[in-house]
């Protein structure tokens, strides 16, 4: 069993070099494109039909992963939220519940829509691989979901790799939150005020990226029928994801609504979002494209999660440490930028270190929190 940082655990299941080399090719590709489809599977019902050629085929990770057994009876999380006499408020924190469990996830995007004279279509993307979504806080008014990758990829020989255990991202999920910390673009993030009236009876859900920090925060409504229950946000800024920004410069932001919907045997994510140029100041100048993506989560059954359970139980006290420093950094300002690396050093690489190496003998919350705050601000600034 291994467990490394996000950007390594792609050119592992790759190339399976050693980690000495791996550390040196990293060049940003995102996690999730560690367990594909083949190439030759690939498909897309939005396809720009009059392109020559394999212009459009989807770009992502080409490893296959194991099968999986898809779950075929609705989950316990789902027939909770199904039961009788519950409030609004309660059918909306069991909806949020259900996103808990196993998956077997799959992630498309692809732009539908140019606006400019002479676009080209950038290809889609497209992944897959398997994940845990462990409940960390269960309150009256908030919840906490952390996503933990554990991939098994089949290797040349037809046998399954050994486990690859990834911390991924996480959702948080508030009532009637009344100040946010928004995504303003060129790394910014700013705090934002809503008043009670704006916020009453709906859901704030904040993203956190793979290393904890912010990525984009959303006030939404719930609403429930009898097969499934939704929550639809309002139009959101967020920075570009990995799968982006490690191929593209024309742009600086995403702006656009997300959807979550619960059914009986799992949840998919909606996203429709608009690639935004900004001026120095902050301000759009430009609309490149509209782009759909679409993250389905199918549960699965009797698939090994043991991995990730250790994983989680030995640096999750680490963790809790990061997000303690956030919430000081959330409360203390108004408004900061986050660089993206320091001397080099990509601040989700140096946090995935601290995690190993503040856990290997003995866990002492003091000396993470003072090197997690050190750490934390060398990358920060007003």
């Amino acid at each position: 069993m291994q467990y490394f940082s996000p950007g390594l655990i792609l050119f592992l299941a790759i190339t399976m070099t050693s980690l000495a080399s791996i550390a040196r090719a990293y060049d940003g590709k995102d996690v999730s494109s560690v367990a594909s489809n083949p190439a030759n599977t690939r498909q897309y019902t939005f396809a720009w039909q009059y392109l020559d050629g394999d212009v459009m085929a989807p770009r992502g990770g080409t490893t296959t992963g194991v099968k999986v057994e898809l779950a075929t009876k609705p989950s316990l999380e789902w027939k909770a939220l199904q039961e009788p006499n519950l409030s609004r408020k309660e059918k909306d924190r069991r909806a949020i519940l259900a996103m808990a469990g196993p998956y077997r996830t799959s992630f498309d995007f692809i732009e539908t829509v140019g606006f400019n004279v002479g676009y080209e279509p950038a290809a889609p993307y497209q992944s897959w691989g398997t994940e845990y979504v462990y409940v960390i806080a269960d309150e009256p008014d908030f919840i906490s979901l952390q996503h933990i990758l554990v991939m098994k990829m089949v290797e040349e020989d037809g046998e399954a790799s050994e486990p690859w255990v990834v911390k991924h991202w996480r959702q948080d999920w508030r009532y009637e939150q009344r100040e946010l910390h928004t995504f303003r673009g060129h790394r910014r993030w700013a705090r934002e005020k809503h008043s009670r009236r704006e916020v009453r009876g709906r859901w704030t859900q904040s993203v956190y990226q793979v290393d904890d920090t912010p990525r984009y925060q959303s006030v939404g409504d719930w609403e429930h029928f009898a097969n499934y229950s939704s929550w639809h946000s309002e139009q959101t800024w967020r920075p570009l994801p990995r799968r982006e920004f490690s191929v593209r410069e024309d742009y600086h932001v995403l702006i656009g609504t997300n959807r979550h919907t619960i059914s009986p045997t799992g949840w998919v994510q909606e996203e429709e979002n608009l690639k935004v140029v900004l001026d120095d100041s902050g301000k759009r100048v430009d609309v490149l494209a509209r782009e759909n993506g679409l993250a389905r989560y199918e549960r699965i059954d009797n698939y090994d999660w043991v991995p990730g359970d250790e994983y989680w139980e030995r640096t999750g006290p680490f963790w809790a440490v990061v997000r303690d420093a956030w919430q000081d950094i959330f409360a203390r300002r108004d408004s900061f930028v986050l660089e993206k690396s320091v001397d080099d050093k990509k601040l989700f690489m140096v946090l995935f270190d601290l995690a190993e190496s503040t856990t290997e003998n003995g866990f002492e919350p003091a000396t993470a929190r003072k090197k997690v705050d050190e750490t934390l601000a060398l990358y920060l600034h007003d």
